[in-house]
Parts: C-alpha cells; sequence; structure tokens
C-alpha cells in the first residue's frame, strides 16, 4: 500500500512501450464502487474472490505492465499464475508508508493501529511477495523515476 506500483508501473509501461493496466481500478471499474465500499459492505473475503477473478482476467488477457493489489499475492492460484510473468516486489518500510499513505482510513486494513496493523500485514505478505518476485526493489526514499529505472535494470529490460 502507497509503495507506488501505480505510478512506477505507469513510467514503466510508457518506457517499455507497452499498456498498463491495474487490477484495483479493474476491480472499482466492474464493481461500480470503491475497495473500501467493497470491504465494508462485503467483507474482505468476498473481496479477495473479486480481487481473484480480477487477477486471473488481466494476467489472461493483458501483455503490457500489470499492476496487482498488494492483497492479491495471498491467493495461492494467483501465486502459482503468477509464475510465468515477470513480476517485481516494490518494498518499502513502515516509516516511509507513514510518509506516503499517512496510513488512512482509505487503506481499510489499516483502519485501527495502522502502523502495527501495516507491519503484521507486511509480516505475513513479506516471503509471500519473495515467492513469486524475480527481482525486489526498495523504493525507500527514492523517486518514482529511481525506482522505474531500478525495475528496468533489474529485470534486464530495454526501453522501446
Amino acid at each position: 500500500m502507497g509503495v507506488g506500483k501505480s505510478t512506477v508501473g505507469q513510467q514503466l509501461a510508457e518506457r517499455l512501450g507497452v499498456a498498463y493496466r491495474d487490477t484495483d481500478d479493474d476491480i472499482v471499474t466492474a464493481e461500480g464502487r470503491t475497495i473500501a465500499e467493497i470491504f465494508v459492505d462485503e467483507g474482505e473475503p468476498v473481496f479477495r474472490a473479486i480481487e481473484k477473478r480480477a487477477v486471473h482476467q488481466a494476467l489472461a488477457g493483458h501483455e503490457g505492465v500489470l499492476a496487482l493489489g498488494g492483497g492479491s499475492i495471498l491467493d495461492e492460484d494467483t501465486r502459482a499464475q503468477l509464475a510465468g510473468h515477470r513480476v517485481v516486489y516494490l518494498s518499502m518500510d513502515v516509516d516511509e508508508a507513514v510518509k506516503r499513505t499517512g496510513l488512512n482510513a482509505a487503506r481499510p486494513l489499516l483502519t485501527i493501529n495502522p502502523r502495527k496493523q501495516w507491519r503484521e500485514l507486511m509480516e505475513a505478505r513479506r516471503h509471500l511477495y519473495a515467492e513469486v518476485a524475480q527481482a525486489v526493489v526498495p523504493t525507500d526514499g527514492r523517486t518514482p523515476e529511481d525506482v522505474t529505472q531500478a525495475v528496468l535494470d533489474a529485470l534486464e529490460l530495454k526501453e522501446a
């Protein structure tokens, strides 16, 4: 959350000359409501099922840069499907997360004691991100341009 996946993803797609897509945007468009509203109205299990469908559809039909929601890797089938793709884990620490997002209420999983919840989420997810990633790119204290270049370098990709 707040790691810069949308900004870096868009810059990466532009530099590679390919399309950009974000599964969070796909979900909002398909559902006609925000992710936070889905969490509140339906609960996390329903959201995760919607997210799984969105990710699988995007992986099957998109050839450019694809940004995934931070919890999408919780699903074992999704992690297996990612195995055939170049995946980058954009990492950051809690202090950077606070600076970037303020850990505000728009993040439904961080509504009570945001710092503690963010740390717990990362402890539960970090190994899953690493499991599917070909590269880990730290984003702390870096500009989106620096992170985009680091992704290109890590994956040994050439600009269009």
